[in-house]
């Protein structure tokens, strides 16, 4: 499967020619951060409780063209978004969460353009975080500033966590930093540890003229909202750490942090008749997620897409019947691209409020599925449809996946 050249050579000099307008320096002083998009097939909502995610970066995302300044001025403007943003910023890059009681001084700020792909922001592809990597990069680079991706996964976790107010875990940074072209990452989101895993064709698995290949495709919705706003999202969150906490308080942990991967399996077992109706639901997803995740590693090893994708579509169902997340426009958008001509397994891309829908699909047939979504949604939600759904035909994966390489 070749990966398409994104960003391209003229999206990368507009963007420093830009930035050399705004700061009177050469073009060939300025740097670029790409950062992508991300997509996670399996290990749907369970990041925030510590389960195992997988995750792989798409040919779209964020482009930071920037050159230090000579003060602690941050200066920005954007692709999406007019006029200008100014600020000083006089304050550490904390480190609190890894290193107790140190902090790195920034002297120097950033004169700044920042573009997204268009159409992109708002659709479950984790544009939030992308952002976030963005700036942590390129404010490292304009303040000489060697930090692991392992920090950047915290720093980026906290933009999350206490300034977006989103209690999200490590999944969306993790994938932006630690995916390779080729390769699904796997992360323990518990441990922080991760592999990354290869893909291999089964001769199980192949069509009569030869290998199964697939592409990645997004079907938006055009529902678009910020999901800091959204009340389900750390609803979810709580109920999730409720269930937790009764698991363990059951089998005498009261005393360990609720998260539910603290639970041992078999006290779930055990106990899980005792929780009340909604957050029976929310375990039971948690765990036959995580058991998906397992299952699907297996099939993408061994090159079994076909089972690969029904764990996906299943990873769908459990979002919608037992996490209970979505709304209307997104599960009838999930459902058409289950019957979608060559697509192997579907489900909502992100949380599943807003944004898009993603499938593995056959790459033979990746045209006439989008077809088939795009004239399928139109009829049942008209109104979006002509206001704002597209479809994002079938997406190659990154060719780049580890962000410290690319800084331009």
């Amino acid at each position: 499967m070749g990966a398409s050249s994104w960003p391209s050579a003229t999206e990368i000099l507009d963007a420093k020619t830009k930035v050399s307008e705004m700061s009177g320096r050469e073009v060939e002083d300025l740097k670029v951060v790409v950062s992508p998009y991300r997509i996670c097939p399996l290990g749907a909502h369970i990041d925030h409780q510590g389960g195992v995610v997988s995750a792989m970066t798409i040919n779209k995302g964020i482009i930071l063209a920037f050159v230090s300044s000579f003060d602690t001025q941050i200066v920005l403007r954007s692709g999406q978004f007019s006029g200008e943003v100014k600020f000083r910023e006089n304050r550490s890059i904390k480190e609190d969460h890894i290193e107790k009681g140190h902090g790195n001084l920034m002297v120097h700020g950033i004169i700044g353009f920042i573009s997204g792909s268009e159409g992109l922001d708002s659709s479950g592809l984790s544009s939030s975080a992308a952002v976030g990597i963005a700036y942590l990069l390129a404010l490292e680079s304009a303040n000489n500033l060697s930090m692991s991706t392992s920090d950047n996964i915290d720093l980026d976790k906290i933009i999350e966590n206490e300034y977006l107010g989103l209690r999200n875990g490590i999944l969306d940074q993790s994938a932006i930093l630690l995916s390779k072209y080729g390769y699904l990452t796997v992360m323990n989101c518990k441990t922080k540890a991760h592999t990354l895993v290869g893909h291999s064709i089964s001769p199980g698995d192949t069509a009569s003229d030869g290998p199964i290949e697939y592409k990645i495709l997004l079907s938006f919705s055009g529902v678009k909202h910020c999901l800091k706003d959204n009340p389900g999202y750390n609803c979810r969150v709580a109920e999730c750490q409720e269930a937790a906490k009764f698991l363990l308080c059951a089998s005498g942990a009261e005393n360990v942090e609720p998260r539910l991967c603290e639970v041992d399996p078999h006290i779930y077992e055990t106990h899980k008749h005792l929780l009340k109706a909604k957050l029976a639901k929310r375990a039971e997803h948690y765990f036959s997620e995580n058991k998906r995740v397992v299952e699907g590693v297996d099939a993408w090893a061994s090159g079994n897409i076909v089972e690969f994708g029904r764990l996906i579509s299943a990873s769908g169902l459990s979002s919608i019947q037992n996490y209970e997340c979505g709304c209307e426009p997104m599960i009838q958008l999930y459902e058409i691209l289950l019957k979608a001509p060559g697509v192997f397994g579907a489900r909502f891309s992100g949380a599943g409020f807003r944004g898009c829908c993603l499938a593995f699909v056959d790459s033979h047939q990746a045209e006439a599925a989008a077809a088939f979504v795009q004239r399928e949604y139109c009829k049942v939600q008209p109104e979006l449809a002509g206001q704002d759904c597209k479809i994002i035909k079938a997406k190659e994966r990154s060719e780049s996946g580890n962000m410290d390489k690319w800084q331009r």
